[in-house]
Parts: C-alpha cells; sequence; structure tokens
C-alpha cells in the first residue's frame, strides 16, 4: 500500500469517527447550545483543542484518550466551521 492509500484510508476513518460523534452529539460542535458560554463556534472549538493540548502537556491524559486522532477532528471541525461562517457572509 502507497503512501496515498494509506492518507485515503486515515482521512476516511476521520470522516466516519468525526460523523459518528456529531451525530452522537447532536451537532454540538458547530451549533453549541450556549447555555453558559456565549463564545462563537470557532472559539469553543479553539478552547476544546487548548484544552486537549494542556492535558497532553501536562501529561494527564485519559486512559483510552486518544489524543492525536481527538485534535486531528477539532481541528478538521475548526475548518468546517470556519467554511461554514464564510459561506455564510
Amino acid at each position: 500500500m502507497n503512501t496515498s492509500e494509506k492518507i485515503e484510508i486515515v482521512c476516511n476513518n476521520m470522516a466516519q469517527f468525526l460523523i459518528a460523534k456529531n451525530v452522537a452529539y447532536g451537532d454540538r460542535a458547530l451549533n453549541p447550545l450556549r447555555i453558559f458560554s456565549k463564545a462563537d463556534s470557532v472559539e469553543q472549538i479553539k478552547i476544546r483543542i487548548d484544552d486537549k493540548l494542556n492535558r497532553l502537556m501536562q501529561g494527564h491524559e485519559f486512559g483510552r484518550d486518544d489524543t492525536v486522532k481527538d485534535l486531528c477532528g477539532y481541528l478538521i471541525l475548526l475548518m468546517v466551521t470556519e467554511m461554514k461562517e464564510e459561506v455564510e457572509k
């Protein structure tokens, strides 16, 4: 299997992972409830990335926590949210 095929597999797996989480959590990344925080979606995702990076730096990852996958997911969601906001302008 060549590198391009491996990239495609990883990206397809990430897409399925994010779609499943989006269904499970009710599209909260792009459409947060805003009960306490009034921050927009971009800022909320950036906060999640900061929190994840902080836990990584502090060595406080949870046992089953897949940090790389979570960070990739948040960065993809950030790109999707920024794309959504650009289209809405």
